[in-house]
Parts: C-alpha cells; structure tokens; sequence
C-alpha cells in the first residue's frame, strides 16, 4: 500500500552554510568564513548521505537541491563527488532534477560548465535587483552588468535556470518595479521567483528597523499593489505563478519545491538542514544542529541532528495545508481527510467561498487570488 508522502515525491537537501558576505535581510543559516576546508567537507557530506541511504533503502529520488548560503563556492570537485554518491545509493527518476543556487558574480559563473559537467542540470541565481543603488542597498557584492553576463553564461551552460527578484525595496515604486519586472521576464528564462521583502528578526535590516532606520519601505496598500502588479505582468508575459512567490513557463516548475508544496518526503542534510520523514509509518521532522562547527565535529559520531520529533496526524494536516494552498492546484481535500483522520471544515471551505477566498474544483481546494494576499488568515480559518 502507498505511504502519503509519495504523492509529494522524494527529495534530497544539501545545505551548504556560507558565504562571501551576510546579507541584510537574509535570516538563512549562512555564515562567513576565510578558511574552508573543503575536502573535510566533503568527507562530512559522503558520510552523512551514506547514513540517510541506509535509512532509506529503495526509493527514488525525485530531486536534489544544493542550497545556501552560497552553494557556488563549492568546489565542483566537491559537487560531483557528492552527486556521484547520491547516484550510487539511491535509484533516481528518469528526469531527476538537480538544482544549484549561485551567486552571479564572476567567481561562481567561471564554475558553471564544471558543475554542468559534475551533475547540476539548474542553476537559481540569486540577483535580487537590477540596478546597482538597490543591489548596494541589499548588501549584495555584484552589479546588475555581472547579474546580467553570468546569467547569459548560466543560460548557455544549463537547460534550465532561474532567479530570484525581490520587490517592495526601500522607496521602489509601483513604476519602477513595473518596468524591472518586464526587464527581467524579456530575458530568455523559463523560472522567476519574486519575493516580497521582509523584515526578519535577528538581521541586520530587523535591527536597523527597530530603531526606525529603515525608512521608506511600501505600506501595506502598496504592497498589495505591487503584488497584485506583479500577477498580471508575469500572467501577460506567460510565466504565471505556480506557487504564490514563483513562476514559471509550463513544465519548468522546480520540482524539488514542488515536493515541500506537496508534502512529500526530503532528507536535510548540512546545518541547519530540515527534513520530512516517513519511517515505519511515521513522519518525523527533523533538522540538523546550526552550528557549521558543531555539525562538522558531529558527523563522525553520528549526532549531526537534533531530536527527531514525531508528527502527530493533526500537525501533519496543518502543514499539508500550509504548504499546499500555496500552490494554485490547491489540495485534494481527501488526501486531507486521509491525514488528519477526518474531514476538513465544510463550514469553513464554504465561508471562504462565500466570501472570494477560495473555490472549490470536484474534490480539490485552491486558494482565490485575492485570498493568496491574505494566506494566513485564509488558512487560519480551515485549521479546527
């Protein structure tokens, strides 16, 4: 019998914690550090892949993804020793999708056709912006010319490429992001993530808000705009959102995130790494020490990992729907009912359809374009 976690699919994570610089919003595990040994490293990888496969036995593996920090300052000696390892323990799927996110600068994109060679089949770049007074302002070291010449390289090296955009900048208007979003949809990509900017606690632009210096930041009218600008435009231009904060041309979704949004089952493997679970019928989270020190020193015996803990049906079900209504094929509203052991609120379901937020299609519940602005809220409402 079918275990739940396979209509989501199987990945793989790869956390790689550092990077050239902090940025100021970012509230990833990432560090900086002068000396890396990257052989140690690799050595920590191997090892910690050979424990996750003696668990996992069998299963096919759907996608990879090597993220960060700043995955391109992998060695790609490194890179292909570890997808050589992942090929040996595990079968994988016939289009298996192997993501690397990277840098644009000159360093990372000299290292494409060697990660091309060792295995990567997508490259996500992270450029932020296109110009140069934002870019400075995000804390990134490239200019847009550098963002703009390694992905032309990325492009011609991969079948596949994407980048991420943030919008909602310090004194962007709906203008200004109007025309950049155009700019970087002409460009011949086929996967765009945009992400509105927030203000994490524990960054530097978290501090600098609290204590009222980081001004000009769009209010939440002109946020819904632009979020409601950025629908249309991608909609216009045929890159429509999949998932509410990414688009893509048809058939050029990543599939590696579609396994989180599907609730699927994935290894984390680095610091500070999650995972998804499902062992002898129970699904565990689990998530690896922060530390890069700690992680590496504990790979040897073993203890790269916290506690697992084991997720209860109900807590299952709220992240079923936490992850799925993002998406805009919804969820199937019995594999809900499969999970939590019992039937979704068909009160709930039918107010937020009363009210626009949501529609219901045969057995499946998707998320309306006005209700994705208020997701939470929206979501809030289902959870009993």
């Amino acid at each position: 019998m079918a275990e739940d976690w396979q209509q989501g699919g199987f990945g793989l994570y790869i956390h790689w914690p550092f990077c050239e610089a902090k940025c100021p919003y970012c509230d990833f595990n990432s560090h900086v550090s002068r000396q890396i040994d990257q052989a140690a490293w690799r050595d920590a990888y191997l090892a910690e892949l050979q424990r996750a496969a003696d668990e996992t036995p069998g299963r096919v593996l759907n996608a990879v993804f090597f993220g960060g920090g700043t995955p391109s300052l992998m060695d790609p000696d490194v890179v292909a020793d570890i997808i050589s390892a992942i090929r040996r323990h595990w079968p994988t799927a016939n289009d298996l999708e192997i993501t690397l996110e990277a840098n644009p600068g000159s360093v990372e994109a000299g290292r494409f056709a060697a990660y091309r060679q060792a295995g990567v089949s997508r490259v996500s770049m992270g450029i932020q912006a296109l110009n140069d007074p934002d870019l400075k302002r995000l804390g990134r070291l490239h200019t847009a010319k550098e963002a703009m010449t390694a992905f032309d390289i990325a492009r011609n090296t991969f079948d596949r490429v994407s980048f991420d955009l943030i919008y909602g900048r310090q004194d962007q208007s709906a203008v200004e992001w109007e025309a950049e979003l155009k700019q970087a949809l002409s460009l011949a990509i086929d996967h765009i993530s945009l992400y509105q900017l927030t203000i994490e606690q524990g960054t530097a632009f978290g501090d600098r808000y609290a204590r009222g210096k980081l001004r000009g930041l769009p209010d939440e009218d002109l946020g819904a705009d632009m979020f409601t600008l950025t629908q249309d435009i991608c909609n216009d231009m045929g890159m429509p959102a999949y998932e509410v904060s990414n688009h893509a041309r048809d058939g050029a979704q990543s599939r590696h995130n579609m396994i989180y949004w599907r609730y699927g089952d994935y290894i984390g493997i680095g610091p500070g790494a999650h995972g998804r679970l499902t062992l002898g019928g129970e699904k565990f989270a689990t998530v690896a020490y922060s530390n890069p020190q700690r992680w590496l020193d504990g790979v040897a015996k073993g203890e790269t990992e916290k506690p697992r803990t084991a997720l209860s049906r109900s807590e299952q079900a709220t992240e079923f729907l936490l992850m799925g209504l993002r998406l805009k094929e919804g969820v199937d509203l019995s594999r809900y009912a499969d999970i939590a052991g019992h039937e979704i609120d068909e009160k709930a379901v039918n107010h937020l359809q009363d009210i626009g937020m949501a529609t219901r299609e045969k057995d499946r519940l998707i998320v309306s374009d006005q209700g994705v602005i208020v997701l939470n809220a929206v979501i809030e409402t289902l959870l009993p």
